[in-house]
């Protein structure tokens, strides 16, 4: 913010108010995107709605939210601040649409009662899991009107039984990657009480019949017919996966038997699963397509960190976090449009294509893009002692922080 405010010539403590005080509201900001997004023609049919989240490293837990949690950048618990995300993706296109932070349980005890004022956490938000807060977006965007016909997500979302059954409830498709060691049965199981002449007897109904699989054990079923598929261009060419997909039954805590589709892909010796309530006569190529999609969140959080400034986010406030993440939302979707208009607009040269002997030609990149902008708008550049003054700023801050957190160290 500091940055943006010298680049722009306006003050630091303005530019920090605008995001952690200004009255602005980061959902209208979101909800004019999506406004943007759904009148696109890219985006009207084939669409997929990906959630996904994505944690930042925290050094304390003064931030909205952060605190010791399971962060998946670095694949362990540390000190964090967690955002669960959604994102559209269609035909090589993605951005994100909408985002809310998870804020722990531990957050809403009474010992954190003044870090909740401190950092403007409403007084009637209650604590919500990461699936809630999946839900809760999925739910948002679809009343905003956008356009999706599946929802996907990766494993921490996909194994829970809940979400599965509220996305099918609400009458969307889903593809949820599950666990190797998720049980599903080959054929409708039997539910009832077990028949046994010795020991305790069973304090509920369980499944009688068939035989309970593990998914990563179904990979090797002589039944299953696998297909290879051509997903889409790549760097390295057109990229292909083994496909196969077979019926399956899964049973939940309360009994219920519910039919799903075991959807298998195949890389190598590399195999993911994915468990999916799509219609019995969904072709296999619609499926591995929608499954597939899932790259996608994984791109977009990628890019949010690394060229939209997502992960530099330093604030405290609940209010700067959105705004923050409002202003991210339209970094991502000012990219893609501007690659979706150089899409429609400059068509592929046959005459290129068979200079280069390919199929299809690259598409834009967020770093080509960034190059454009660049030369159409130029930074100012820093005199020597304006940049001499602000290295010595920097040097100012960085005392003034460690003197800080000496002296909270050393008080009782």
């Amino acid at each position: 913010m500091a940055h943006i405010g010298r680049t722009g010539g306006i003050g630091e403590q303005n530019m920090q108010h605008f995001m952690s005080n200004s009255p602005w509201a980061g959902k209208a900001v979101i909800e004019a995107v999506q406004d943007e997004v759904g009148q696109r023609p890219e985006f009207a049919q084939g669409s997929v709605l990906l959630l996904d989240e994505s944690g930042n490293d925290k050094a304390g837990e003064q931030s909205v939210g952060a605190g010791r949690q399971y962060n998946g950048r670095r694949g362990k618990v540390d000190l964090s601040q967690v955002g669960v995300f959604v994102a559209l993706a269609n035909n090589g296109y993605q951005t994100w649409v909408d985002g809310e932070v998870f804020v722990p349980e531990h957050w809403f005890s009474e010992t954190y009662t003044q870090r909740r004022a401190q950092v403007g956490l409403p007084a009637e938000r209650t604590f919500q899991t990461k699936l809630e807060l999946g839900w809760q977006l999925i739910q948002r965007v679809q009343a905003q009107g956008l356009s999706f016909e599946a929802v996907a997500f990766d494993t921490l979302y996909g194994r829970n039984p809940w979400l599965r059954d509220t996305v099918s409830q609400a009458g969307l498709e889903y593809y949820a990657d599950v666990p190797v060691n998720t049980k599903v049965y080959l054929s409708q199981p039997i539910i009832g009480w077990p028949q046994h002449k010795r020991g305790r007897k069973a304090k509920k109904e369980r499944v009688l019949s068939p035989k309970a699989y593990r998914v990563d054990q179904l990979r090797h079923h002589p039944e299953l017919r696998w297909r290879t598929i051509s997903l889409r261009p790549s760097e390295r060419g057109q990229l292909t996966a083994d496909f196969t997909a077979r019926r399956v039954w899964t049973v939940r805590d309360d009994g219920r038997v519910v039919a799903e589709w075991l959807l298998i892909r195949r890389e190598g010796k590399r195999h993911t699963y994915t468990l999916s309530n799509a219609s019995v006569d969904t072709p296999l190529l619609t499926m591995a397509t929608r499954k597939s999609q899932r790259y996608f969140i994984e791109r977009s959080n990628q890019d949010s960190k690394s060229e939209f400034g997502w992960d530099e986010f330093q604030a405290t406030k609940l209010t700067a976090w959105e705004h923050h993440l409002a202003l991210t939302i339209l970094a991502s979707w000012f990219i893609t449009e501007i690659r979706l208009n150089w899409a429609t607009q400059y068509q592929q040269d046959p005459a290129l294509l068979a200079h280069y002997e390919l199929d299809v030609l690259p598409s834009l990149s967020v770093a080509n893009v960034r190059t454009l902008l660049r030369a159409t708008m130029p930074l100012p550049q820093l005199s020597s002692q304006q940049a001499a003054d602000l290295v010595v700023k920097h040097l100012d801050n960085r005392a003034r922080a460690r003197k800080s957190r000496l002296k909270k160290a050393q008080s009782p």
